[in-house]
């Protein structure tokens, strides 16, 4: 099929791949504009997706606001027969929407109706949830309500958002070159309407770690965090980033949020975690007992 990408992120990088590993003709691809990158410099860098579609000789648009008649004549002008979006990150106005032939289909990373919205895989894994997926949603205007035509399953267990992400992302680019491959094989159905749940954009504040809570509320908060922004706590006045740990089934007493031990045990509202991959300011990953060799932190120290 002649298709437009729609994506910005890492997560679209593995989507985009699929569609031109299974020959489509993909005429362009519409990204973010690029932004300052890291704190040195401020070098503008160019999304994930933009740099991938340079690299595969693909058109590169990335207009502010798809609400202009001058954005929407372009867009319509590639002449698609379907819009994939993935991650895109601009609400896409109806003239967009209906432009393509057979529309615009997104790879939405979670198991809808729950988890419309911004951040799917944190939101799943901050609420426990013991499975989440993917889906190929036939899109319209509304947030994520479109109807779906195919679905993936896995489960979370024990992995962090980037490693979620990342399995689901070439999870959706397969499943979206087998809806392509015969559209007609898998009709779109509606969403159901009970069990809608809203995945709101992860704001740093809620990576600042609160021992008051479960320890499995606290560890999942660390997975949810990681790789950014990275769940933290504070010791001796310098913030430690948490990148894994254990939940530990009991709580010592003193009180909450105490490290106990020389293995940075530290105690939650019910249960204990112990990190075990832990990040100062400025630092390396190192493992825990690394971290105590240049940092020492005693055992009755008040987080």
């Amino acid at each position: 099929m002649r298709i437009v990408f729609m994506g910005t992120p890492d997560f679209a990088v593995p989507v985009l791949d699929a569609l031109v590993e299974a020959g489509h003709d993909v005429v362009a691809a519409y990204c973010q504009p690029a932004r300052p990158g890291g704190r040195r410099g401020r070098a503008v860098v160019p999304s994930p997706v933009q740099a991938r579609a340079e690299a595969l000789g693909i058109a590169v648009r990335s207009p502010v606001s798809l609400k202009t008649a001058e954005a929407q004549a372009e867009f319509a002008g590639f002449g698609a027969e379907v819009a994939v979006v993935a991650a895109y990150g601009l609400i896409l106005p109806r003239a967009v929407l209906d432009a393509p032939v057979h529309g615009c289909l997104n790879v939405h990373g979670s198991l809808l109706p729950r988890w419309r919205g911004a951040a799917p895989v944190q939101r799943a894994i901050l609420a426990g949830d013991a499975e989440t997926g993917v889906g190929i949603m036939q899109m319209e205007a509304g947030l994520d309500t479109g109807p779906v035509r195919l679905e993936g399953r896995t489960p979370i267990g024990r992995k962090t958002a980037g490693e979620l992400t990342a399995e689901l992302a070439a999870m959706g680019g397969r499943l979206m070159v087998e809806v392509i491959r015969d559209l007609d094989a898998y009709p779109a159905r509606p969403q159901p309407e009970e069990g809608v749940t809203y995945a709101a954009k992860i704001d740093k504040a809620e990576a600042r770690i609160d021992f008051t809570q479960t320890a499995r509320a606290v560890e999942r908060l660390v997975r949810a965090m990681n790789p950014a922004p990275g769940a933290w706590f504070e010791v001796a006045g310098e913030r430690v980033k948490v990148l894994a740990a254990d939940v530990l089934p009991f709580t010592f007493p003193g009180g909450e949020g105490i490290t106990v031990d020389a293995g940075l045990t530290i105690g939650c509202g019910d249960g204990a975690i112990r990190p075990t991959l832990v990040q100062r300011a400025g630092r390396g990953v190192s493992s825990t007992a690394e971290f105590l060799r240049g940092f020492p932190v005693a055992s009755d120290t008040q987080l």
